[in-house]
């Protein structure tokens, strides 16, 4: 396998996070803002249909694709650093106009389309990864261990909290009200009033991200996506730990009444996300649906504008001032939106990719970037 064929395993992977993505994100948007519709919070006994299919859909995806996404990301950080010393160029100053401006753009995603936006949480991330990228592996496996350990006990923390102190969601009426009945000037003035509640998440998964992003950098480094023997060695050690293990660990989801769903999404979940890396890396590898794995392709080839995208739909579908379907659908038409709006990505993707190189918010990201390089 050439070098471009391992670029297309990664744009495949990335397609799959994005879309999978939007697989938790949706029941959000379903639901107006109700965070309890993710988790399993209100629920103290075993769960009626309607409750059991969102569960299963979120047990596959809530935060496991999220993890993939993050840790492609690295993986992403990693092929523009060895770029970037095949050509000569110093690795901060190329980066941090890329890092500036995933941050800008997350502001504005925030801003306007969703409160759980993910990218101003990432270009954070990638400030702080890029004065460590270029490190040797040793050092960055001293900071996975320091920065995991960090994660680890604060989110274990959290989670005594919640078991001991009851700790709740509290009420989502008010938000739920605003997104079906309020203006979409008013939903932002919203976003803006309540900007630090609003992106708590997104500071405290911080060190998770780290964490995520170096873990893709060294995945890259050890020839993980590669064709040869020590690739495939590489996959079936990430299958034994993501699948063997993550798997069972996720299932703790189904224990109703909220109280492990912190430690599922925060701590397991990025297991089970090592075990998709691999089992999708292996069934491309033999060959079989590649239709399907283009379908993926084609979206991880503009990832950041479909994930916009996704979210831009989601809202004018779900939210009142657009066609007010929120709280309206049960779990199987969720599931049939979600396929849909997927869909329609794909079809864009492929409409746009046969007309330009890249998609229009890469694009306008290469653009800003060259514009800062050359001040």
């Amino acid at each position: 396998m050439k070098s471009t064929e391992r670029i297309r395993l990664l744009d495949i992977l990335r397609g799959f996070a994005v879309l999978g993505t939007l697989g938790t994100n949706i029941w959000i948007f379903a639901h107006l803002g109700n965070l309890s519709y993710i988790t399993t919070i209100d629920y103290s006994g075993w769960w009626q249909p309607e409750d059991l299919v969102r569960m299963i859909v979120l047990f596959l995806v809530n935060g496991k694709l999220l993890g993939l996404l993050t840790i492609m990301f690295g993986v992403g950080m990693e092929l523009k650093y060895q770029q970037a010393l095949r050509r000569g160029r110093a690795w901060t100053k190329v980066y941090i106009g890329t890092a500036v401006f995933i941050f800008i753009e997350g502001f504005i995603h925030y801003t306007l389309v969703m409160e759980y936006d993910i990218l101003m949480s990432y270009g954070i991330t990638a400030m702080v990864v890029m004065f460590l990228i270029n490190r040797d592996n040793r050092f960055i496996k001293r900071v996975l261990i320091v920065i995991g350990s960090i994660h680890t006990v604060v989110i274990l923390f959290l989670l005594g909290a919640s078991l001991f102190a009851n700790v709740t969601l509290g009420s989502f009426e008010e938000v739920v009200a605003l997104y079906q009945g309020g203006t979409w000037f008013e939903q932002v003035q919203y976003r803006l009033m309540h900007f630090l509640p609003l992106r708590m998440e997104a500071i405290l998964i911080i060190p998770m991200n780290i964490f995520l992003f170096l873990l893709g950098v060294l995945l890259m480094r050890s020839g993980v996506f590669a064709p040869d023997d020590n690739g495939k060695q590489q996959r079936k050690k990430l299958f034994t730990l993501g699948i063997c293990v993550g798997l069972p660990l996720n299932m703790l989801i189904f224990i109703p009444g909220g109280a492990l769903d912190i430690a599922v999404r925060y701590l397991f979940a990025p297991i089970l996300s090592i075990g998709y890396i691999a089992v999708i890396s292996i069934v491309v590898e033999y060959g079989k649906c590649k239709w399907l794995w283009r379908c993926f392709e084609l979206v991880g080839r503009m990832s950041l504008s479909c994930y916009v995208m996704q979210n831009v739909i989601s809202s004018i579908l779900f939210y009142g001032w657009g066609l007010a379907l929120g709280g309206r659908v049960d779990s199987l038409s969720i599931i049939l939106i979600w396929f849909l709006i997927s869909l329609v990505q794909i079809a864009f993707a492929y409409v746009w990719l046969r007309l330009f190189k890249a998609g229009p918010l890469e694009s306008i990201r290469l653009h800003t970037v060259r514009i800062l390089m050359s001040k």
